[in-house]
């Protein structure tokens, strides 16, 4: 192996090994449908979803968020990562 391999390598075991400590939190914070929620999330919106874990995760280390985080705490979240959608009132004249 040459010395690029060898980094791209660490720099893969050291992805993998942050994912799944990150997914075993996620898995002790979240409630089952919380958990198919979030991965519904994460399949539409990837980028969401990691906001909404990044959340949850540094709520939940700072005591704001007590463990068992439910469906509803992660629809609360979505609606205030959301941007509010503007309406359009069309008049005719």
């Amino acid at each position: 192996m040459s010395g690029k391999e060898k980094t791209e390598r660490l720099a893969r075991d050291e992805e993998d090994n942050q994912r799944t400590m990150r997914d075993g939190m996620l898995r002790m914070l979240l409630t089952s449908e919380a958990r198919e929620r979030l991965t519904n999330i994460r399949m539409v919106k990837p980028d969401i979803s990691k906001i909404i874990e990044d959340n949850i995760i540094r709520l939940a280390s700072t005591g704001k968020l007590s463990p068992p985080i439910t469906d509803e705490h992660i629809k609360q979240l979505l609606l205030s990562i959301q941007k509010p959608k503007r309406e359009f009132k069309i008049r005719r004249v």
